[in-house]
């Protein structure tokens, strides 16, 4: 049984996504334009779409005056392997196009190799690099072999200035799973105690149907508490979902 306030408030979350190999110009106008049409009986709307830094323009000029955000990936993605000079770079030129928000990697190597430094500091100058927009980083969990990695990748992302925290790109092994979920939710939660900084969650990659998405929010307002589902600290990194998510609403 699905609880439609619920799924409501989670399509209200949902990063609609365009992150394919054959993107183009026309493909991504067509997509703002199917985004913009799925406008529920109140006006609601999904958060944001988010695309490569090349059509961040295209998308900015395509979504205007809807209240839908500009999402871009950066940084590297999805590996996280340029180096460190080239993925500010590439943040800086993502938010000069118009992005009001940047999803950027960890680079899980440094990380491996034990390097949390250098970690943080990678982190940090990338968020120096989106100024005021909002920074979400992807600490892509199915890289990450043990929960106690997956917690210290989170702590790291939220030392380095990390707005968001999220779970995957989409393009790795694997993408979301609960487990992975209740570790990153109990670290922020463990780590908001202490610098009493607002951390949001982001869960994205494999998360296709409707009743998938509600269990990483009813994950969420477990951990965090109800009001912590809201496009300011929760949000859903998806394609397929949202179709799905909205014929629901609109039956």
């Amino acid at each position: 049984m699905i609880d439609y306030k619920l799924a409501k408030r989670v399509y209200e979350c949902i990063d609609n996504t365009l992150l394919g190999a054959t993107d183009n110009e026309k493909s991504v106008e067509m997509f703002c334009r199917h985004t913009r049409e799925m406008v529920l009986a109140d006006g609601s709307h999904v958060a944001s779409v988010c695309v490569y830094p090349r059509f961040v323009r295209v998308t900015r000029r395509a979504l205007e005056g809807t209240g839908i955000a500009v999402v871009s990936v950066a940084g590297g993605f999805p590996h996280g392997q340029l180096p460190l000079g080239c993925k500010v770079e590439e943040v800086k030129y993502a938010v000069g196009e118009g992005a009001d928000e940047i999803d950027v990697v960890l680079n899980r190597g440094l990380l491996l190799a034990g390097e949390e430094n250098e970690v943080v500091e990678e982190i940090a100058a990338m968020k120096q690099a989106c100024g005021t927009k909002t920074m979400k980083v992807i600490i892509e969990t199915c890289d990450l072999p043990s929960s106690q990695l997956i917690e210290r990748a989170t702590m790291l992302a939220i030392d380095g200035g990390a707005d968001f925290v999220k779970t995957s790109t989409g393009k790795a092994a694997a993408g979301a799973s609960p487990e992975a979920a209740m570790v990153m939710l109990n670290a922020i939660k463990d780590k908001v105690k202490i610098s009493k900084k607002t951390v949001g969650f982001k869960a994205a990659g494999g998360i296709k149907m409707p009743s998938d998405a509600l269990i990483y929010a009813e994950t969420a307002r477990k951990i965090m508490g109800d009001e912590y589902v809201n496009k300011q600290t929760f949000r859903i990194g998806a394609s397929s979902l949202t179709d799905g998510m909205f014929s629901i609403l609109t039956k």
